[in-house]
């Protein structure tokens, strides 16, 4: 799948319009209709506002393989945990950690399961660390109370 052909097919399975989209990332429906017809890559703060906007990754609206599909869902499922639990600025940082790491195996000999335990452990760290600098560093007073974390 192209680049416009990601985009427009999540946006179809979100239920969306071109006008509805364009509302929701204030980008121009005229914008829109270049990059799911006519194939134009957008600049980068647009490709991130569209991936947030449609619950998928950036790694996935610009890689043109389709073979890494369940790695990406994993990856939107762990962005969007992050951002669920440390607002958009941790799943920010967790995207950045995620494509710092996958440069680590361009090109390596480690099978797609060993990858996978990889960035689940990783995905784990991640996670645990924020919630214990939260608890750590973040004064009582503005700490979220939540029964169950």
């Amino acid at each position: 799948m192209t680049f416009g052909e990601k985009i427009k097919a999540a946006r179809l399975a979100m239920n969306l319009s071109q006008t509805e989209l364009a509302q929701m990332t204030g980008i121009s429906e005229r914008s829109l209709y270049t990059y799911e017809q006519l194939g134009t890559i957008p600049r980068k703060s647009n490709i991130r506002k569209l991936a947030e906007a449609l619950n998928i990754s950036v790694s996935y609206l610009l890689d043109d393989q389709e073979s890494n599909t369940q790695i990406h869902r994993e990856e939107d499922l762990f962005i969007a945990e992050a951002r669920e639990k440390f607002g958009s600025k941790g799943a920010k940082e967790a995207q950045e950690v995620l494509g710092r790491v996958s440069s680590l195996f361009a090109g390596g000999d480690l099978d797609e399961e060993a990858k996978d335990v990889f960035f689940q452990a990783l995905m784990s760290v991640y996670m645990d660390s924020k919630k214990n600098a939260r608890e750590k560093f973040t004064p009582k007073k503005y700490r979220k109370h939540r029964k169950t974390e």
